[in-house]
């Protein structure tokens, strides 16, 4: 995506630690490196006036950028804006961000295509290709980032604490920023949130996922709370179960029905982990959860999963574990034979 800059961007803070280290470097090093890539948005390593030529140097060669491919970028009428981002071989992935009056969500995508082969999803019905590397889910943050809001300018958060501050005010993570966007001059939004909902099953590319959350959430590079982060699965109850000990983000899954007979031929996934099991590990994950809820994603198609009795089914279902059900109108696809509500 971007040459072998994507690697560097892709190495959490312990991992650049030992690199540097083996490079006879002192540990603290890894942590300038990663706020001038991550924070200040920079690719060119001799800007970095506070590293020693000779590391500056070796940064240049070991981790070189390329220019990106974008194959797309469309903004569409209510200012969302998609991008089709090149990853190699001809494959591209989508990332999405959402502009909205209290805050900026940018989608990210954590795979070529998708096993899970959902009935009502485009992306299924194209097939799996592989997994994104840490480097790669990173990279369209990144990217969209620089496309935003101009290259080697401060990483969107830290440009929403710089608004707040200048203000007077002191400064939550959790509160809306609307300040920084007009601080900028840019008409966007900041990238306030990150959710993992674009292409791909997050938690089937769990090592990538987590390096990927890692640094989202690290002091040094984004300084996201678990509360602006978001993981959407269709349902991987063991590593939902392992998310949840290394790294509990907020929830969301992907439900589109009540009862196994439908949820099976709608998210053959279920198949494996029906219902019940991700009921419980839904509960269970609540206990160690940043927000005190979970959401549930509901694909609405016309005469499949959009009637009053499935409705009360849905209501049942969730009555016993704290939720929010996130409607979602089904988006047309060739071949799909189906239609929205």
């Amino acid at each position: 995506m971007l040459g072998e800059f994507t690697q560097l961007l892709g190495c959490p803070e312990a991992s650049l630690k030992q690199k540097f280290e083996a490079w006879g470097q002192k540990p603290f090093r890894a942590k300038q490196v990663l706020q001038w890539v991550h924070q200040r948005g920079l690719s060119d390593f001799h800007a970095m006036t506070d590293l020693a030529k000779p590391l500056r140097e070796r940064l240049a060669t070991q981790f070189p950028l390329s220019d990106p491919v974008v194959i797309s970028d469309h903004v569409a009428a209510d200012l969302t804006r998609k991008w089709l981002f090149e990853v190699g071989a001809g494959n591209g992935v989508e990332t999405v961000f959402i502009p909205e009056r209290k805050r900026g969500t940018l989608c990210v995508s954590t795979q070529v295509g998708c096993a899970v082969a959902c009935s009502f999803c485009s992306t299924g019905a194209q097939g799996f290709n592989r997994n994104l590397t840490s480097g790669e889910i990173i990279a369209q943050i990144w990217l969209a980032r620089s496309l935003l809001l101009g290259e080697a300018k401060p990483s969107p958060i830290r440009l929403a604490q710089a608004a707040v501050a200048d203000s007077g005010q002191a400064f939550d993570a959790d509160e809306d920023l609307d300040a920084s966007a007009e601080a900028d001059g840019s008409h966007t939004r900041p990238i306030s949130n990150v959710v993992f909902m674009g292409m791909g099953e997050p938690l089937q590319n769990y090592e990538a996922t987590l390096e990927a959350l890692t640094i989202l959430l690290s002091d040094h590079a984004y300084g996201l709370s678990r509360r602006r982060v978001t993981v959407s699965t269709s349902g991987v109850v063991p590593m939902i179960d392992r998310l949840a000990r290394d790294c509990p983000v907020a929830l969301a899954v992907s439900l589109h029905a009540a009862n196994d007979d439908l949820r099976d031929r709608l998210v053959p996934l279920n198949r494996k982990y029906p219902i019940a099991e991700l009921m419980k590990s839904c509960q269970d994950y609540l206990e160690h959860a940043p927000r005190d809820f979970i959401t549930f994603e509901y694909t609405m198609i016309k005469g499949i999963n959009d009637q009053l009795d499935q409705a009360k089914e849905l209501a049942a279902l969730l009555s016993s574990i704290s939720s929010k059900v996130n409607l979602i109108p089904f988006n047309p696809f060739p071949g799909s034979g189906l239609q929205r509500s």
